[in-house]
């Protein structure tokens, strides 16, 4: 069965390694993306559309019309941020595209990438946990046929993928070297390619639970 995907967030590091495993994968058949800017490639498989407002997506339903999956990769850090900003991005921007989803195909599969330490019962102290908790509740209160919640925690890059954070670049380049060694540690840590191959293995074949840690996320 060959795949249509929706992804956003693609320009981030997450996101373009997702998207380029999508455009390897015999498995998927097309793709679209959705940003504020170009991404600057060119794909066979690949729509990109353009747009401001990601708070607004209720024009794309007919684009979305019987797809099979959102990667939901659009995030950012919480350094910095005050909980109602964190909590627009974070929350109010994903239960809008999951609900855009819904409207336009409600057998879709939702993956959303959350992060270790994710706090599932909204009380904790850290706030980007609580956030992040609120809104892995939220989607899976939402009747997809499936909603998968990836929350790796050490993320190495890989095949030329950078963030956009130059603080987090430099920290990636020190512990590049340390990547055959750290890979044995896979209950904390994953990659970027193995990220994006674990999210097209759970839309076709499934998984035996929601919450999918860097273990999980190896597994697959």
């Amino acid at each position: 069965m060959a795949l249509r995907v929706f992804i956003t967030g693609s320009t981030g590091m997450v996101g373009q390694a997702v998207l380029l495993e999508c455009l390897e994968s015999p498995d998927i058949e097309r793709v679209l993306v959705i940003n504020r800017r170009p991404l600057g490639i060119t794909h066979p498989k690949l729509e990109e559309l353009i747009h401001s407002d990601l708070g607004n997506l209720d024009a794309f339903i007919p684009k979305l019309l019987g797809w099979d999956a959102c990667f939901y990769c659009l995030g950012v850090s919480s350094a910095g941020m005050k909980e109602e900003a964190y909590t627009r991005i974070t929350f109010d921007y994903t239960i809008h595209c999951a609900d855009v989803c819904l409207k336009a195909n409600p057998n879709m599969v939702f993956c959303y990438v959350s992060g270790a330490g994710t706090d599932s019962t909204e009380k904790g102290r850290s706030m980007w946990a609580r956030v992040k908790g609120r809104t892995e509740n939220a989607l899976l209160a939402m009747p997809f046929q499936a909603v998968y919640l990836f929350r790796p925690g050490y993320i190495q890059p890989m095949k030329g993928i950078r963030s956009r954070t130059p603080v987090y670049n430099a920290l990636y380049t020190i512990f590049k070297p340390f990547y055959p060694l750290l890979k044995h540690l896979p209950k904390w840590v994953t990659s970027t390619d193995q990220i994006g191959k674990a999210m097209i293995r759970v839309t076709l074949s499934g998984y035996k639970q929601p919450v999918l840690e860097s273990i999980d996320i190896n597994t697959l």
